[in-house]
Parts: C-alpha cells; sequence; structure tokens
C-alpha cells in the first residue's frame, strides 16, 4: 500500500492535510444522478480511503441529490478528528438531471444545512461557492453570494470559505469580501488557463484544487502522456496527478472513483517522481491541445 504522506501535506484553513484527498462525486449514479449501482462497493471505497491515509474529502450535496452525502455519513460517521470534508453549493439538480444555479441568500442556507443534515455534521469544514454563470468560468460580480455564504460563516455553520469555477478576477473579489482558503478549478496538462493563479495562490498561502485532471468528459489523448507513462510503468492517469503534485506545493488533488483497486492506484501516484524530461514533454502538451 502506498504512503500517501510522501506527496506532503497542506494548511486548508486551520486543517493539515494530506495533498492527495478523494473526489466523491463518482459515488452517486449516472450523470451524477439517483443512487449508485452498488451501495456496499461505494461504502468500501471511502472505507479503503480513509484507511490508507486520505483525510481530504470534496462533495457536495447536489451529488445525487443528497445520495452522496448520505453514504459518506452511512461509510465513516462518526468522522475521525483529522478528516476534512468539503462541500460545494450553488446548484440544484431538475428532475431531469439538470444543473441549475441556485445564488440566493435562502438557497444558501437550504444548501448548507442539507449539506450538514446529511453529512451528520454541525458546522461545514469549507464550503466551496460554485459559480455557474457559464460553462466555464464567466465574469461577473459574486459579491452577494459570497456576501451570504461569509453570514452563514458568522452564524457558526460554516468554518472556511472556498471559490469554484471562478475568474482571477472573481478570485480577488471574493478575498476582498471573505478569506478564501481555497480554490476549486478545472486544470490539467492540457487546460491550463490557470498557470497565473496557481502561482498567485500558493504565494498567498490559499490551496488550488484542480478537477478533471484528466480532461474530464473529454478525456486527453495524448500520445506524449502515453509515452511518458509507458516509460515510467506507470498509468496515462497517473502521470497526469503526478504532474499536478509536482506543479505546485498549493495544489491539492482530489481523484474519484467508485473502485478500490482504481482508489490504490490513484494514491500510488504519492510515490510516483517525474524526472525533469518527462515534465518538460507533458509541459508541452498545452500548447498540442490549444
Amino acid at each position: 500500500m502506498s504512503n500517501i504522506k510522501t506527496a506532503g501535506t497542506y494548511t486548508l484553513g486551520d486543517h493539515t492535510v494530506n495533498r492527495l484527498g478523494y473526489g466523491a462525486m463518482q459515488l452517486a449514479g449516472p450523470h451524477v444522478f439517483g443512487p449508485p449501482k452498488d451501495r456496499d462497493a461505494a461504502v468500501a471505497v471511502l472505507r479503503a480511503a480513509v484507511e490508507s491515509g486520505v483525510n481530504h474529502i470534496d462533495t457536495s450535496d447536489f451529488y445525487g441529490p443528497h445520495v452522496t452525502n448520505q453514504i459518506i455519513r452511512e461509510a465513516l460517521h462518526p468522522y475521525a478528528d483529522d478528516l476534512t470534508i468539503v462541500t460545494k453549493i450553488g446548484a440544484v439538480r431538475g428532475d431531469d438531471a439538470s444543473w441549475l444555479p441556485a445564488y440566493s441568500a435562502a438557497d444558501l442556507t437550504k444548501a448548507v444545512e442539507d449539506n450538514l443534515r446529511n453529512l451528520g455534521l454541525e458546522v461545514m469544514d469549507v464550503v466551496n461557492m460554485r459559480i455557474m454563470f457559464g460553462m466555464v468560468p464567466t465574469e461577473g460580480s459574486i459579491e452577494a453570494p459570497v456576501t451570504a455564504l461569509a453570514e452563514l460563516q458568522r452564524r457558526g455553520l460554516v468554518k472556511h470559505i472556498g471559490l469554484s469555477s471562478v475568474t482571477p478576477t472573481q478570485v480577488a473579489e471574493g478575498r476582498s469580501i471573505a478569506e478564501i482558503v481555497c480554490v476549486q478549478n478545472e486544470y490539467n496538462l492540457a487546460h491550463r488557463g490557470d498557470d497565473a493563479l496557481v502561482d498567485e495562490l500558493a504565494a498567498a498561502g490559499i490551496a488550488y484544487v484542480p478537477f478533471f485532471p484528466l480532461g474530464g468528459f473529454n478525456p486527453l489523448q495524448s500520445s506524449t502522456l502515453s509515452d511518458v507513462a509507458a516509460r515510467l510503468e506507470a498509468t496515462p492517469m497517473q502521470v497526469a496527478l503526478a504532474w499536478l503534485l509536482q506543479r505546485s506545493p498549493n495544489i491539492l488533488l482530489i481523484p474519484g472513483t467508485s473502485s478500490v483497486a482504481h482508489l490504490q492506484e490513484n494514491l500510488a501516484v504519492a510515490e510516483l517522481v517525474l524526472p525533469a524530461d518527462a515534465v518538460t514533454a507533458l509541459n508541452d502538451i498545452a500548447a498540442i491541445a490549444a
């Protein structure tokens, strides 16, 4: 079993977390909607993650909806003292599995309360305000929702605030309203629009949590990635995750899976060190993909 502490730790709010965490999105049914085909397997993956040293779980009550958080509670409650659970708010699910923005103060209050109830918590460690102005981060003021979330923080329902699917301008606006402990955006070998933001946040001691590390719904197809993986006797996903770990010390990974075997494959990345020539080759993928 891999020692994930090899990848190091980072401070997330007042929590020290291992840089290799776990994203719970895949524990819901198809299209992140409804229950999983095998609930027992979902419970087993969560327990295996924590037993392997994972102490940072990323979730949301709009996964399912409600399903994923209820599975987390079944698998892990009462929670270990060092376990940090991070959630997202800012959306609700339609009956057709659509994702609908939900930004009013009432919407956000209900979202936090739903997370707390389904997870069995009295306060959320970190809540990310997910902005859904467009399919990709889209400019627009986030003052109202972040102010509403800051009020929930003052009420004691939320310890720390993060942002998700945001532009650098929105990050700056959010930081002018409340202390921001993390930013969660799409970022990977081929999607590097946040390069400057990653570095800016690192200098400020703010975590950056990339999602879709291998391209998400349109998986990255790269002969360079495949060649590097073959040379290192690793999988393309492992190489893509290792590149992120080496990219910046403030990057926290939350790869998701519904398989214990795949979980262990992901966590083994902690001990995969990419040589300099491999990093150089991988850095060229973004230019080719552009």
